[in-house]
């Protein structure tokens, strides 16, 4: 009697169906039904096999030696590619399909990282080309104040070269060594010139309380208040905001 058939008649005197066994062996009952026919290809290999055949003896309280015994006698001269296991055992199948979900894993990590370092570059992209962009204007929009002198109005708004709005306070200013843009408004607030003057050129203001000035090179230029030449009111290329009154 082969070992298979043994196993079967061992189970039937213990009043065991498959399912009962294979509950009780941790055995799939698949595995069981093919030992019964003394195949023992689905075990996983040999180790499992010897494995199941001592579990089997054990529930079954049988000789597990003589199981032992009959499995080698039977089994053991039989030689098998290790391709043929691998390929015969669902054990050996199972680590193969989780091969295959990690590699599907690993694709879907790949892809998603790529994505992502690509939309982080795009976004510095945007930032580097925002920043540049924005710099620009921020460069021209504080002119220095020989910038600001050549660029402010050319033209003078009035030929006349004194202005008036009483006789409290008079102020000559002589653009005596270098052209200058010049903005001068009277207590009130108005406005009495704004433009640039030319090197050479003298203009009188005067009012009957107060005169203020921005003078945007005040190096290049004279000033008179009330008939007396005051001191410099700054260096070449400086800005600079003074102011008369009648008691200056």
């Amino acid at each position: 009697m082969s070992l298979g058939s043994l196993i079967a008649k061992a189970r039937k005197d213990a009043g065991l169906s498959l399912e009962d066994l294979a509950a009780k062996t941790n055995i799939r009952i698949s595995v069981l039904s093919e030992i019964e026919k003394d195949n023992f290809s689905h075990c996983g290999g040999e180790t499992y096999a010897r494995g199941h055949v001592r579990n089997i003896a054990s529930i079954l309280k049988a000789d597990q030696k003589e199981f032992i015994r009959l499995y080698e006698e039977e089994q053991g001269g039989e030689v098998r590619s290790m391709q043929d296991l691998l390929v015969e055992t669902s054990v050996m199948r199972q680590p193969e399909e989780a091969r295959k979900i990690s590699w599907k894993v690993l694709v879907m990590i790949s892809v998603v990282s790529l994505f992502v370092v690509g939309v982080a570059q795009v976004i510095i992209s945007n930032t580097t080309s925002t920043d540049v962009v924005s710099a620009k204007p921020s460069a021209s929009a504080t002119p220095s104040a020989t910038e600001t002198q050549s660029e402010s109005p050319a033209a003078e708004p009035s030929t006349q070269s004194t202005f008036s709005t009483g006789t409290g306070v008079e102020v000559v200013i002589d653009a005596a060594r270098a052209k200058s843009w010049l903005f001068v408004s009277d207590a009130a607030g108005r406005t009495l010139f704004s433009g640039q003057i030319s090197r050479g050129s003298v203009k009188t203001f005067s009012s009957d309380s107060q005169l203020d000035f921005k003078v945007g090179n005040a190096g290049g230029v004279d000033l008179k208040v009330n008939g007396k030449k005051v001191p410099s009111i700054g260096i070449d290329g400086e800005v600079v905001s003074v102011s008369y009154g009648v008691d200056s």
